[in-house]
């Protein structure tokens, strides 16, 4: 068996790499060559948080894998802290090949990467203004992801706290050397963007239809339980493309999820990303059009880049290799 550290797993792994890995997951799920089990979740109240387990399996690999990850909110104006390990067990006997001790890294760089899948096949190809809301570690991982797809020259950051703002600012002026503007609201953020991304934890919704303009792409990423919500119904109404992860889950947890009860969109109205990658689905065809991407993370993508790191860490070493392991073809 395998054990490896944050510090390891993040010697292995990074966005460029990630992005084909979720992509492939993406698509194995939209073929029916991918197996997803439901969400488990257990709420926390002191302090306020919440656990995920997620599962998935892709049929190629001969192994599969559990993800637990924790968010808790510490209720005294600090950022969100997360956690979490996967567990990489072998599809042929059961038995568990690996463990993956990455405190949450895993998660956050699969969910940039698939924010940046989104923003590739939806997004304008000359978008280069993007609006960020939240400036926690998930908004960092999006930004990075996102560079990799788009030609971005100039980020917008809009936070409830102000510090975590400025201290998100300065890195990005600092590491990409792009020009970064402070918003004193959401609002002022998203006007005139070509990207909006909203990473934050909101049980409310942040951004409202008419702030779009023509052309504008939305991605959210925030929505994984059914009570948190970053856009108003109405601007999945007024999208003319709606692509999610995985539709069901969507439709249960997601922007889709409040979209529906409010009676402004329909599940079957939504394509996946899956269909996109595989021409089976329309995305964008004009670049006045108004799309949103709607990511609530499956337990696919967290096989897929656990599955990921294990090749990487087994590269030259083939001692590390369980025999079930000799059988993955990803």
């Amino acid at each position: 068996m395998i054990i490896l550290s944050e510090p390891e797993i993040r010697e292995l792994v990074d966005a460029d790499r990630a992005r084909p890995a979720i992509a492939d997951a993406l698509l194995a799920l939209h073929r029916g060559s991918a197996t997803l089990a439901d969400i488990i979740s257990l709420p926390f109240e002191r302090p306020s948080g919440a656990v995920h387990i997620k599962a998935g399996h892709l049929h190629q690999d001969a192994v599969w894998t559990v993800k637990i990850s924790g968010d808790f909110d510490p209720g005294d104006g600090s950022p969100t802290r997360h956690s979490g390990l996967m567990l990489v067990l072998s599809a042929v006997d059961g038995t568990l090949v690996g463990t993956l001790l990455d405190n949450g890294f895993l998660t956050e760089l699969r969910t940039g990467a698939a924010g940046a899948i989104a923003a590739q096949l939806l997004a304008r190809a000359d978008a280069r203004t993007v609006a960020i809301i939240g400036a926690g570690s998930q908004a960092r991982y999006q930004l990075e992801a996102l560079l990799g797809v788009r030609p971005i020259e100039n980020v917008r950051i809009a936070s409830r706290s102000t510090e975590r703002a400025r201290l998100f600012a300065a890195e990005v002026e600092a590491r990409h050397a792009l020009s970064v503007r402070l918003c004193e609201s959401v609002q002022d953020a998203v006007r005139g963007a070509d990207i909006v991304v909203t990473t934050t934890p909101s049980k409310a919704p942040l951004v409202e239809a008419d702030w779009l303009e023509s052309g504008t792409h939305v991605t959210a990423v925030g929505s994984d339980e059914p009570d948190k919500q970053e856009l108003a119904p109405e601007v999945l109404a007024r999208a003319d493309v709606i692509a999610v992860d995985d539709r069901r889950q969507a439709a249960r947890f997601g922007e889709l999820h409040h979209a529906i009860e409010h009676g402004s969109s329909k599940e079957e109205e939504a394509v996946t990303l899956g269909e996109l990658l595989d021409g089976h689905a329309r995305g964008r065809v004009d670049a006045d059009e108004i799309t949103v991407a709607d990511l609530t993370g499956v337990g696919v993508q967290d096989a897929a880049i656990a599955a990921l790191v294990l090749r990487e860490a087994a590269r030259g070493h083939t001692t590390l290799l369980d025999p079930c392991w000799q059988g993955s073809t990803t």
